[in-house]
């Protein structure tokens, strides 16, 4: 039920028909997100996100906001570190529409000089939000701390001297730099007929684009150690601890998903047990992988009393090193594997997450990945291959630690040394 056609002007469109469904889940991927901006641009692929629903050639922002909702459907847009995208999700009697109004706001959109003064305000209210959010807030601030100077390490909403002083026509002129046939990916899943959607496919995103010669090669970041507090009135201490990551197409990504699952990606992980089970030291404390192209990021996070954050530092980083000196047990892992597996076919019984994997699969790795093969190499994962990956990953020279809240940073600082 997968197909994959490239139109003549190079975007790559991968479907996949699901004919026991009644929705369409549509998305324009672009290959281009916050890591990709140079100095004075940050926040520019974000902005680009909201300016496309300000309004079209042929319709105004509230005709998009009325129509979509006329469609009992969903429009809408994402951005992150590496990539931009735009999805459209209706029933499958109404797919037409959809594609033709998701095609208007990406290719038609006006970018109306007093619009762009307006969501200037929204996107300053955005990272000030943010900012108030003490878990998201402390993640930007993570991400920068383990990856310094890096892209990679700038928020996605940008900084607000850079979005104060934003004009049209930089924004313009980014957007034809990055938005290039060869840079976007097109996925469809759900209940379709091939023929009829890849010819209004063809019609709404082949043929020449408006769009300039090529973006800047990216350049692999390196995960720093390093300890940073920013002191903070709140009634909690957030904490997070972060070592080295894989990409996206390491060959032993889904180890990691299950190293991740054993450490605290779950209730029955071990941090979750050890800290808030038997400890009772915080309500919420679990870890996550980032991968990127190149790279990527294993972290902890925990919210705790202050006077509890150097006891929780310890028992985290206690986990990471019994990880390092032990291999993890046959039933750990096969918990593990079982966790992955099923975290994996429930996500994928909506269209909207169907589409996602048929999009990250062409933008990361190039062909499509059938379930079948995930399951096989996630049944293939080993204890040695998790020890291994433990013992490189959670090496002391890589381990950055970050938290927010009232706290000094010689309260913390002593417990990693």
């Amino acid at each position: 039920m997968f197909r994959k056609e490239v139109l003549d002007n190079g975007v790559r469109v991968v479907t996949e028909r699901i004919p026991s469904v009644r929705s369409v889940s549509i998305g324009i991927w672009v290959d281009v997100g916050s890591r990709d901006e140079q100095p004075g641009e940050e926040g520019f692929s974000h902005f680009i996100e909201h300016m496309v629903f300000k309004g079209t050639r042929r319709r105004s922002a509230e005709a998009i906001s009325r129509e979509i909702d006329a469609l009992g459907g969903e429009l809408n847009a994402f951005t992150s570190r590496e990539c931009t995208t735009f999805y459209a999700k209706v029933l499958d009697e109404h797919l037409t529409q959809g594609l033709d109004l998701l095609a208007d706001i990406f290719h038609h959109s006006r970018f109306d000089a007093r619009e762009v003064t307006k969501e200037k305000q929204v996107v300053l209210e955005e990272i000030r939000m943010v900012e108030d959010d003490p878990e998201d807030y402390l993640h930007d601030l993570h991400t920068k701390n383990a990856l310094r100077s890096h892209p990679l390490g700038r928020p996605v909403l940008g900084e607000v001297a850079t979005i104060e002083a934003l004009r049209r026509a930089p924004l313009l002129s980014f957007r034809a730099q990055h938005y290039r046939p060869s840079q976007v990916v097109v996925a469809v899943a759900g209940n379709f007929a091939f023929g009829p959607v890849l010819k209004q496919l063809a019609s709404a995103f082949g043929g020449p684009w408006d769009s300039e010669t090529g973006s800047a090669r990216r350049v692999p970041p390196t995960v720093t150690k390093g300890v940073q507090v920013r002191s903070k009135p709140l009634e909690q201490a957030h904490i997070c601890v972060g070592a080295k990551g894989i990409a996206h197409s390491d060959k032993d990504r889904y180890a990691v998903y299950a190293l991740n699952a054993v450490l605290g990606g779950g209730v029955s992980s071990r941090l979750f047990q050890e800290v808030r089970e038997k400890r009772g030291l915080a309500y919420s404390i679990y870890s996550f992988v980032t991968c990127f192209t190149d790279s990527g990021l294993v972290t902890v996070y925990a919210g705790v009393r202050p006077d509890a954050a150097p006891r929780a530092i310890r028992l985290i980083l206690k986990e990471l090193r019994r990880l390092q000196d032990k291999p993890v047990g046959r039933a750990e892992l096969e918990r593990a594997k079982s966790q992955l597996k099923g975290n994996l076919m429930l996500g994928l019984e909506s269209t909207s997450s169907r589409m996602s994997k048929l999009a990250k699969d062409e933008l990361y790795f190039g062909c499509h990945i059938p379930l079948r093969q995930v399951m096989a190499d996630i049944d293939a994962i080993s204890a040695d291959q998790l020890w291994r990956l433990s013992r490189e990953l959670f090496d002391d020279r890589f381990l950055a630690l970050t938290a927010l809240g009232p706290l000094q940073k010689g309260d913390v600082a002593r417990v990693m040394q």
